[in-house]
């Protein structure tokens, strides 16, 4: 089981976590599988989160977001050297990995003006505004 597996994005989700593995230990024993199902999920969390900052203009908390995201990642990684999921566990991953692509890519479509106007900045271009 991931002890380190908590981002900044909610800080309440490590007792929700916990109070929700304690109940789930007395009912199934918890494989390596099921640890990195629980990374993929924290990764999903993470990444609708920082959608919804992007929805609301907070790009900054979009970066921390991100950075959050980065260590998961990293994590994931570390644990999954060695470990395959499949059958179901890996239609559940299949699942989560959607979700995180099409949360990414509104991310990306909401970032592009921005993006497009820091270029701007950088390069010395004065910004156009559409009345």
């Amino acid at each position: 089981m991931p002890t380190t597996m908590t981002t900044t994005a909610n800080p309440t989700a490590p007792q929700a976590t916990q109070t929700a593995q304690t109940t789930q230990t007395a009912q199934t024993v918890h494989t390596p599988h099921t640890a990195l199902l629980q990374y993929y999920e924290a990764i999903e969390n993470a990444s609708r989160d920082m959608l919804q900052a992007a929805r609301d203009g907070d790009w900054d908390r979009v970066v921390k977001l991100e950075g959050a995201c980065a260590v998961l990642i990293s994590q994931l990684k570390h644990a999954a050297t060695g470990a395959a999921l499949a059958g179901e566990e890996a239609q559940v991953k299949a699942r989560i990995m959607q979700r995180i692509l099409l949360n990414d890519a509104e991310i990306r479509y909401l970032a592009e003006p921005w993006l497009e106007d820091i270029d701007q900045m950088l390069s010395g271009q004065p910004r156009q505004v559409m009345h």
